[in-house]
């Protein structure tokens, strides 16, 4: 019997499942920009001891999600104009390599995967936070679609960061449904093999995105707008 195809399965260690809650509670705002993590207040929230605590805040330092101040502590990171503008590149740049695979792979399998992600779009559109949540779940399956783990793990660390961008620099939402017509040109782009479209479509979306977030009327501690 050959088993050499078999892999094992898969086991979360606590420390992945801590790393987990914080980056999305950073990611929703519940640790804004600047806030310290004590070990001690987190690891009795979270029902854990300090060891996998202390190894899920070391992977979100490596992810650039937390920055360590000696003697002081950890803390999340601070966002200015570079960091925006820099996600934003980044994001780019990953999502135009994972259009292009997407072009070339079964287009009609990821059509209706983006189609599932823009209904829920839309079903959540009054819906300020939940319509940034399906937002990046639609842009999570975009990149995760192209079938690249590289691209997919890379997407996500940067839409963390998107949502980190947003719920400190912005205070205007976009009308929903603009939001969800950029988001349908994209899932028509795919569905139609339309590299020119699908490039510029992303090219505008990461842009606009870049410019609502830094308009001069921007304030912090503001609602989370959808990109």
């Amino acid at each position: 019997m050959d088993l050499s195809e078999l892999e094992p399965v898969e086991r979360r260690s606590t420390a992945a499942i801590v790393a987990d809650r914080l980056r999305t509670a950073i990611m929703r705002g519940t640790f804004p920009p600047g806030t310290q993590l004590g070990e001690v207040e987190l690891a009795a929230r979270l029902g854990v001891s300090r060891g996998p605590l202390r190894e899920a805040m070391q992977r979100l330092v490596a992810e650039g999600l937390l920055r360590s101040e000696r003697h002081r502590g950890l803390f999340v990171r601070d966002l200015d104009e570079a960091d925006v503008r820099d996600v934003y590149t980044a994001r780019a740049a990953v999502e135009r390599a994972a259009g292009l695979l997407l072009l070339t792979g079964d287009r009609a399998v990821a059509a209706e995967r983006l189609t599932a992600a823009l209904e829920r779009m839309e079903e959540v559109a009054d819906d300020p936070v939940a319509l940034a949540d399906a937002d990046h779940a639609f842009h999570h399956e975009f990149v995760a679609a192209s079938g690249s783990p590289r691209l997919r793990r890379m997407a996500d660390a940067l839409l963390v960061e998107t949502r980190m961008c947003l719920a400190a620099l912005q205070d205007t939402l976009p009308p929903a449904p603009a939001l969800i017509a950029e988001h349908r040109e994209l899932r028509d782009a795919v569905r139609d093999g339309d590299t020119a479209r699908l490039t510029s479509v992303l090219e505008a979306h990461m842009t606009d995105a870049v410019e609502r977030i830094l308009a001069p009327e921007a304030s912090p501690g503001a609602p989370a707008v959808p990109a």
